[in-house]
């Protein structure tokens, strides 16, 4: 092997008779490192956009969150509730009760999310300050409820935070009501100004947050909740909290994780990603196959030092290892500067921000970029696995061609 080897480096840095032979393997080791960088760029890229979304996302969505396997309720006060509270890996623990409701401000109405929120809920690692649009985020002041709403109940409902004689009418089907002649009789109707309006995403911007006090006389629940969200110290592995907290409460609730809470969200992120990534592949899995052209024509090339090798006693294995290591060197050479050259443009790019954005109303005026190094061991070893397969399919023709050339000679 080490004879191979000294000898494909001799041939990969030598000049050849040909100078095609040259510029072939300049194309095919230019391809490796412009496929190889710009995978490291895409897949950092990604992961940029795929940062910023999920913070924004996890603003409102805790880091563990348990609901019931069945129903919409349920009673918080068992005792394994209360071992779970009392553990002091928990940040915060916030009873929630929510449910949909018609809201009405001035003559306009809309269908909302109710969220009723217990006083703990402000005590969460992420501020939620950072979402506030318009107002401030509080629920209580001066011992007046107050509600925070998202930016699309403001749009549907024009709703102004400085009017004061305005206030937010909640309209909620009572428990067990009757038919009545009157059907105002058969809804709970309750009151509250809002104090801020908060914008995360549409999935989040059609809900109210409100007291748990205020919510549970709004619907008429008096002790139920419909989940507890929970929130973690920053030195807590989550997963394994998660599964502490499963076995202690069992199959009748689930206990979610974020990546759970928004499944269909975490999947078509991933999806785009791998989609680019396989096309970036395909790109790059033809840039390497040049490879075979590059070292067929090598051979042809090289003819009488194949010829005086096997005078000496070289076999088809010493032969074969030779073109099989100079294709590896070609494209590890252009896998390997490739990826650096992507790691230095990510860097740049992520302390400067120089390619811009189009669109001033955007969260952000540059390309996001996210440095994985599980990113640099996928590009490399998707690299390695198609030069194998390119060196291996060329080194193998070069015996076949030797037979051939011997008899030339």
């Amino acid at each position: 092997m080490n004879t191979s080897y000294y000898i494909a480096k001799r041939y990969l840095f030598s000049k050849k008779s040909v100078n095609a032979i040259n510029f072939i393997s300049g194309i095919s080791m230019l391809g490796v490192f412009v496929g190889s960088a710009a995978l490291i760029i895409i897949l950092s890229v990604f992961n940029g956009f795929e940062n910023i979304v999920l913070s924004m996302y996890n603003t409102f969505s805790p880091e563990l969150r348990i609901e019931p396997a069945e129903g919409k309720a349920f009673e918080p006060t068992d005792t394994r509730f209360l071992t779970i509270k009392n553990d002091n890996r928990i940040v915060n623990y916030t009873e929630v009760l929510q449910e949909k409701a018609l809201i009405r401000y001035g003559k306009s109405q809309s269908i909302a999310l109710v969220k009723g929120v217990s006083e703990d809920y402000m005590n969460g690692q992420v501020s939620l300050d950072s979402a506030i649009s318009s107002g401030s985020f509080i629920l209580r002041e001066k011992g007046e409820n107050l509600a925070v709403i998202g930016s699309a109940i403001q749009n549907y409902l024009s709703v102004n935070l400085n009017d004061d004689f305005r206030h937010l009418d909640i309209y909620s089907p009572r428990k067990n009501a009757a038919n009545s002649i009157n059907p105002a009789d058969e809804f709970n109707v309750m009151s509250i100004h809002p104090s801020g309006v908060f914008s995360v995403q549409q999935e989040f911007d059609n809900m109210m947050i409100v007291p748990i006090g205020f919510a549970r006389e709004l619907l008429g629940e008096e002790s139920k909740v419909s989940l507890i969200e929970i929130n973690t110290k920053n030195d807590i592995l989550v997963s394994e909290f998660q599964e502490e907290i499963s076995e202690i409460l069992g199959k009748d609730f689930l206990v979610k994780n974020r990546s759970q809470q928004n499944e269909l969200l975490y999947k078509i992120l991933n999806s785009e990603k791998w989609a680019i990534f396989m096309i970036l592949t395909f790109v790059l899995i033809i840039a390497v196959f040049n490879i075979i052209g590059s070292l067929t024509m090598l051979v042809i090339d090289k003819k009488k030092d194949i010829a005086i090798l096997s005078s000496l006693g070289a076999d088809n294995g010493l032969i074969r290892g030779i073109f099989f290591i100079e294709g590896m060197m070609i494209s590890m050479v252009g896998c390997v500067l490739g990826m650096a050259a992507g790691l230095i443009f990510c860097l740049f790019q992520q302390h400067f921000g120089f390619i811009k954005m189009a669109g001033a109303s955007l969260i952000i005026d540059s390309y996001p970029v996210g440095i994985k190094w599980t990113d640099f061991i996928l590009v490399f070893g998707t690299v390695l696995l198609v030069s194998l397969i390119a060196s291996g399919i060329s080194s193998t023709l070069s015996v076949k061609n030797t037979g051939s050339l011997r008899e030339e000679l």
